[in-house]
């Protein structure tokens, strides 16, 4: 028996995940012949440490092991957080996203700067420019696309400050370049 759906692994997480003070961002389930994957993507507004996601696998697989629908099919459990290329969809990404460098695709341009406060259907976004940075705001509705760009260098001071700093509880990027903690854990049925 392979294991369930991504509905199904969803509708058996939901409640755990929420409890525990995550979001559950995506799960993705991929079957390699008697062997499947199943990855719990979660994050939170302070993100998430290598012990919490260790803890939460633990949870995890106890819920899997109770659940008659994994049957004795062998399965890695992988539980991680969202990556840097992870597109901003959500107003909680946007706010976790704070003094971060963005890529925004716009209907008629694209433009990089800097995430700062988020308004009601609105961002504040501090752009770059010749004669010091400014800030635009522009309707979450209007984005076709946002990605996190990644930082080699320290941040503007200024863009920073205009952005309204990093979102509480989650670091500078010039302090980390990847956030994107995982624990895998094989387990045979």
């Amino acid at each position: 028996m392979p294991v369930p759906p991504k509905e199904r692994v969803i509708e058996l997480l939901s409640d755990l995940v929420h409890r525990q003070g995550y979001d559950l961002e995506d799960v993705a389930v991929t079957l390699a012949g008697k062997h499947s994957v199943v990855r719990v993507m979660v994050d939170s507004d302070t993100g998430l440490d290598l012990d919490d996601v260790a803890e939460l696998s633990r949870e995890i697989s106890e819920i899997f092991d109770a659940a008659s629908e994994f049957g004795e099919a062998p399965y890695t459990l992988e539980v991680t957080s969202p990556g840097i290329d992870r597109p901003l969809t959500e107003e909680r990404h946007w706010r976790r996203a704070r003094g971060r460098k963005v890529r925004i695709d716009l209907a008629d341009e694209s433009l990089t700067g800097r995430v700062g406060m988020l308004g009601d259907g609105v961002i504040a976004i501090v752009l770059p420019g010749k004669g010091g940075p400014s800030v635009r705001e522009i309707a979450l509705a209007d984005i076709g696309k946002a990605v996190v760009q990644v930082e080699f260098s320290p941040a503007n001071e200024r863009e920073l400050e205009l952005a309204g700093g990093v979102a509480e509880g989650r670091v500078d990027s010039a302090q980390i370049d990847e956030t994107d903690f995982q624990v895998d854990e094989e387990v045979e049925g």
